[in-house]
């Protein structure tokens, strides 16, 4: 007989009053009314507050402040003028070393509740500036409704907001590094001139240090005469180095330029192309670098979801041999060229595999000294956990952007034989609830 789900449980229209206990991963506040767990964005821990919930689940109900009842001494006010209309930002109300305080809590309590680890030694806290730090920005793209009868409403560009598919218009977002931030304020001014296609619905860009910037434009359909569309947007930006632009689909696309740029990080130049991945924080890459490749150095090092070698390049100074693992095929053309000019100079064998990291592993044999594991969201697939249990590396160091998958991972390595020596929290995204974790695991004695 099939087991009858719970009922909900009955969420008040009304508001009610609540009281924060903790922030958990997602930038809400839980609190417990009657029986029922609320979720309630913009908030600190300690404070009393009236809040009116907006969406009832089977397990728990969201809720939107609506008054404060108690505010904490810790609240600060927020330097964006569209925080809590932008979905970007969540955690501008809070001091910002309080913020790596409140990211390391949730670290352990995630670690404990889903990976049943209890880890009680330190977590080496690695922050940033808190502004100012995006290399990479995306905006959205949409039309606007005429202001008087008669005139053109013309495009605008801004983030979603909070919760919903809905354009926020933004001026300006201080997170972005200065070259963002300028480009931010050119497209404005070009789309309000009606410059660029109705028809464009994003904006992506991506700075490196100096300043040059890879331009992608994302079209509900690729507009025609693409190349004069590209140097329009050359004429009003003129660092940007390549221009791309592509249909929704991504089935349509056109390059006007190299395609890629060089990034240059702790005595590297890296390829990024266009739809390569690469760390977004401008202060935090080369720590990073320092942190995953200063270990001991010995035999051979497997990169799994290398990207386009952030990590191999430094490795391969110092291995023997190190391989490089990448699916995604634009990250392995880039990756692919960066480790042929590193090799060019280090008398190293280091090379380049485009292959899912899962189908790589079950046909590998070799024992590696380190195993660097970078994965997407998603965590690593399990039988590539289950594969590198077989091969039993010397050391793993498992940099992940989710700590749910990350605990979930951690978990299946426990019972494989590995257990955790270092703990480092990297602050990726200031401001947002989101967390880059590194961990350092060795195998049990």
């Amino acid at each position: 007989m099939r087991r009858k789900s719970p009922p909900r449980p009955a969420a008040p229209a009304a508001a009610v009053a609540l009281e924060i206990e903790k922030l958990v991963y997602g930038g809400d506040g839980l609190a417990r009314h009657d029986g029922v767990t609320y979720f309630v964005p913009f908030v600190l821990a300690g404070e009393s507050i009236r809040a009116r919930p907006v969406d009832q689940r089977r397990n728990f109900v969201r809720a939107k402040l609506e008054e404060f009842l108690r505010v904490s001494p810790e609240r600060v006010a927020p330097l964006c003028p569209y925080f809590t209309a932008c979905g970007g930002c969540h955690y501008q109300h809070i001091p910002y070393p309080r913020q790596l305080e409140v990211k390391r809590d949730i670290v352990r309590e995630t670690f404990a509740r889903l990976g049943r680890l209890n880890w009680d030694g330190p977590v080496t806290l690695h922050g940033s500036e808190p502004f100012g730090y995006r290399n990479r920005a995306q905006w959205k793209v949409r039309p606007q409704p005429p202001r008087a009868a008669g005139t053109r409403g013309g495009l605008a560009l801004g983030y979603f907001r909070a919760g919903s598919n809905q354009l926020c218009v933004v001026d300006e977002c201080p997170v972005l590094a200065p070259p963002l931030a300028a480009a931010l304020e050119t497209f404005r001014a070009t789309l309000r001139s009606g410059a660029l296609p109705e028809s464009l619905r994003e904006i992506e860009v991506f700075a490196e240090p100096s300043g040059s910037l890879l331009v992608n434009l994302t079209f509900s359909a690729l507009p025609d005469g693409p190349r004069r569309v590209a140097e329009r947007v050359r004429a009003a930006i003129p660092a940007a180095r390549s221009v791309l632009l592509r249909d929704t689909e991504g089935e349509r696309m056109e390059l006007d330029g190299p395609g890629h740029l060089s990034y240059h990080a702790r005595g590297t130049d890296y390829r990024v192309g266009h739809l390569s991945f690469f760390q977004v924080n401008r202060y935090l890459i080369e720590p990073m670098i320092e942190a995953v490749t200063s270990g001991p150095a010995q035999g051979l090092a497997l990169d799994l979801f290398a990207g386009v070698g952030l990590f191999s390049v430094p490795l391969g100074k110092r291995f023997e041999r190190v391989v490089a693992v990448e699916a995604d095929p634009a990250a392995a053309r880039d990756l692919e060229a960066n480790l042929n000019a590193a090799g060019a100079t280090a008398p190293r064998t280091i090379g380049a595999v485009n292959a899912e990291v899962a189908r790589f592993l079950a046909d590998w044999r070799e024992t590696p000294d380190l195993v660097v594991l970078d994965p997407p969201r998603l965590g690593v697939p399990a039988e590539a956990i289950a594969a590198l249990a077989k091969l039993r590396p010397g050391r793993i160091l498992y940099v992940s952007c989710d700590p749910a998958t990350l605990a979930r991972d951690l978990r299946a390595l426990a019972e494989a034989g590995f257990e955790i020596a270092e703990l480092h929290l990297f602050d990726m995204f200031p401001q947002t609830y989101h967390i880059e974790t590194l961990v350092h695991l060795t195998p049990k004695p």
